[in-house]
């Protein structure tokens, strides 16, 4: 088979560096087309090496079906990971949705460079960044106008039942990262650079340290990557250039340390919030009553109402109001990680609840109906009541003390 003219209708580049032959393939990741041209010119060319867009987490997301029946919720609600969860879901679902109308998984190219490779015992190298980190380094790069407008965005997965021939045109020149946040990278330089140019800059750098380590006698190694086609133009020019690939993979892997000021205003909060107190019961001690009546009333109500409106157990309810007027004093534990974790206790998800789970988050009403996507929601919405109730209980206390 003629390699050059497979690959004479696909965007592609080749490019040569420290001896190593790159073949970049620009792919759609919704194209039965794109899927058939990696079969074809994996078996039929000859490479010592296929690279692929995607990180472990992705990896195994694409390769094992089983995924999320081994999620710990426990830990998740833990580790503060349900924000990630989430729009791993919100994605996932997404992607389904995309499948059900077009007939075909997003993702299937890369599905089928992993299948050849391995039928040819050709290492399969994973150069894409941690899907997680560049949610972070990405939301740490917004504006709060920008991260009001993306949470709203969110509905968009879940709106219509058909996927729009624009949103399926933007898919086949990017992937789901970009196309999922577009409109935002279009008009936001901070959101471009961490979505797409800084994975540019990490995909070469892997490909450069997994280079140095492979095995083969030839003269001149060949590397088949396969990419997005949004990255072909951006990858071409960064794979070309001398680096410490290192430092780069170290550098894009670090999360942006919060702002000093930020990481210090839930403290001052409850200095300030605890100084009313004992204002309050200086002045007079019915006032100081009054005050910590105040606090407790809108911090247990406002988080219990975000536990209901998340569909929580009574119990969950209940703990989620006798846990918020302390945990909002405390920055170091959340109203919603109580409640979550009774949530999950009282009403334990079963096997069948996570194998479910990826077609539950198509829908809206799905996230409130399946068990696992209901601990998150009650994990979340508690939240969001307990963060308005310290504002709103804040500045009832200092009205009645000025």
């Amino acid at each position: 088979m003629d390699i050059a003219e497979l690959l004479s209708d696909q965007p592609h580049r080749i490019v040569e560096f420290q001896g190593i032959e790159y073949t970049l393939l620009g792919t759609a990741h919704i194209s039965q087309k794109s899927a058939d041209v990696v079969k074809e010119l994996i078996e039929h060319a000859d490479y010592d090496a296929v690279a692929i867009e995607l990180d472990e987490l992705r990896y195994q997301a694409l390769t094992d079906t089983n995924r999320y029946r081994n999620l710990d919720l426990i830990s998740i609600i833990k580790q503060k990971q349900t924000g990630v969860i989430a729009t791993n879901l919100a994605m996932s679902a997404y992607q389904k949705r995309l499948a059900n109308q077009l007939g075909i998984e997003p993702g299937a190219e890369m599905k089928q460079a992993i299948e050849s490779a391995k039928a040819k015992d050709l290492p399969v190298w994973n150069i894409d960044r941690n899907v997680g980190i560049t949610m972070k380094r990405t939301w740490r790069g917004l504006s709060f106008l920008e991260k009001v407008n993306l949470i709203f965005g969110f509905g968009g997965f879940f709106e219509q039942s058909e996927i729009s021939d624009e949103e399926i045109e933007k898919l086949k020149t990017g992937d789901m990262l970009e196309s999922t946040f577009s409109e935002l990278s279009e008009n936001s330089a901070g959101i471009y650079r961490s979505l797409i140019d800084e994975r540019d800059q990490f995909m070469a750098a892997k490909l450069h340290v997994h280079a140095e380590k492979l095995k083969t006698d030839k003269e001149k190694p060949q590397v088949l990557v396969v990419i997005g086609a949004g990255h072909l133009k951006g990858l071409t020019g960064y794979v070309t250039e001398e680096k410490n690939n290192q430092n780069t993979i170290t550098e894009l892997e670090s999360i942006p340390p919060k702002k000093k000021w930020f990481k210090l205003l839930p403290w001052l909060i409850t200095l300030v919030i605890v100084t009313g107190f004992v204002w309050g019961f200086a002045t007079e001690e019915a006032l100081g009553w009054s005050l910590i009546k105040i606090w407790l009333l809108y911090n247990g109500l406002l988080s219990g109402i975000g536990a209901a409106v998340a569909g929580g157990h009574p119990l969950t309810i209940l703990s989620a109001m006798l846990a918020a007027p302390f945990t909002s004093l405390n920055p170091t534990i959340a109203a919603g990680m109580v409640a979550a974790l009774v949530e999950t206790m009282v009403r334990k998800p079963k096997v069948q609840d996570f194998e479910s789970l990826q077609t539950d988050a198509m829908k809206l009403a799905g996230w409130w109906k399946n068990p696992v996507t209901r601990v998150l929601l009650v994990f979340i919405l508690t939240n969001v009541g307990s963060a308005i109730a310290t504002w709103v209980s804040g500045f009832k206390i200092f009205s009645q003390l000025v």
